[in-house]
């Protein structure tokens, strides 16, 4: 039985018409049954996803939690203005241990705790799985991000192996009386986390602290001497590259299996200009150049181990949907960021290809029939 549609020459459809109307009919059908089915498809491992999501950014809220009430303890001031909020995770404009120019607005943004979401789901991306290992190096710029780094490697049962240095930019873990050891004594003394630094090293300018007094560059070394950390010592950028390298394998009991940069330190950048394109977040491989000049990312993409850059702050919440500068700071599991958990079946890319397939073989031999008319 034809369909019947108002035709201004008659009730009937021309037999060009009749059939346009049944391929279009066609195409719905097939549509519509592809609909259904992708809203049947569960999605694969989203809750296992998720769940190490939500734990991560529990964990940092926790830890967030801990160290403003071991700031509270010590006396060290909060500013309201600056940190309204009240995280305790916003240093001052200027100090000794100031190595650069940051925004304010870029740090409190990072102590949103569903940071630490965004790290595990760029290692899940990356695939790394429980039980593995992975590098980061890490300025004392954004402590915010060094605990949301903690927290997600805790959250998924991998073995982080963490180098850090004391120099930070404006607002960072920048103040003399609470910088980052400061605040790893109170989350180890509260039994937050385990892992500690494999070394440390001044930053800055030659990640030799050139910024610093002379008394300030000794009470940092005597503190990490205290503390039993290894202490990095070297100007030249090469050779300071290599003992990161030399270290991060030494403390590695199976291979690296990605590399997180948090900041801007000189040996984990480099100083060639290339690396100001590099977008935040996961940046795939192949586009990471390797100039003589460059730092720990681009030594790492050259031994294929995938690379999370955590900079540009701005755009890594755009890219990642986490919100900019917000008051007051959302909780574990809020904001679009946990979409990212949600991971089609296998059998969803089949059917998608199958339906892609059926559609443009069903366009090409509809026109073939016209043609031949």
């Amino acid at each position: 039985m034809k369909l019947l549609f108002f035709n201004p020459k008659g009730l009937v459809p021309k037999e060009g018409e009749s059939r346009d109307q049944k391929s279009i009919l066609i195409i719905f059908l097939v549509s519509l049954l592809f609909f259904v089915a992708v809203k049947v498809i569960p999605f694969k491992g989203m809750e296992g996803r998720k769940q190490e999501m939500l734990e991560a950014s529990g964990i940092m809220q926790e830890a967030l939690s801990i160290l403003k009430d071991c700031r509270n303890r010590l006396e060290v001031t909060i500013n309201k203005e600056d940190d309204p909020n009240q995280t305790g995770l916003i240093g001052v404009r200027y100090s000794p241990l100031t190595t650069s120019l940051g925004h304010l607005e870029a740090k409190r943004t990072t102590t949103n705790p569903n940071f630490a979401a965004l790290v595990v789901s760029l290692l899940k991306e990356v695939g790394v799985r429980r039980g593995e290992t992975i590098a980061a190096g890490a300025s004392s710029s954004f402590p915010s991000l060094i605990v949301a780094v903690l927290s997600a490697a805790k959250a998924m049962g991998v073995k982080l192996l963490m180098i850090n240095s004391f120099g930070a930019s404006q607002w960072g873990a920048n103040r003399l009386d609470f910088h980052w050891l400061h605040m790893h004594d109170c989350l180890e003394k509260a039994g937050i986390f385990e892992t500690k630094p494999i070394a440390v090293s001044l930053g800055g300018d030659r990640d030799t602290g050139e910024e610093m007094g002379e008394e300030i560059r000794a009470k940092l070394r005597s503190e990490a001497e205290e503390r039993g950390l290894f202490f990095i010592d070297e100007p030249d950028l090469a050779k300071n590259v290599n003992l990161r390298l030399t270290l991060y394998e030494a403390n590695a009991s199976d291979p690296i299996q990605a590399f997180v940069n948090i900041g801007g330190s000189w040996p984990n950048i480099g100083t060639d200009a290339s690396v100001l394109e590099l977008k935040p977040g996961l940046t795939r491989r192949k586009r990471i150049p390797s100039p003589k000049n460059g730092g720990l990312i681009h030594r790492m993409a050259a031994q294929n181990i995938p690379v999370i850059h955590l900079l540009h702050i701005r755009g890594l919440a755009g890219r990642y949907g986490l919100p900019w500068d917000p008051v007051p700071l959302p909780g574990p599991g809020e904001g679009r960021i946990y979409l990212r958990a949600r991971e089609k079946h296998p059998l969803f890319m089949i059917l998608s290809g199958g339906y892609l397939f059926f559609v443009f073989v069903f366009i090409i031999g509809s026109r073939r029939r016209k043609r031949s008319l």
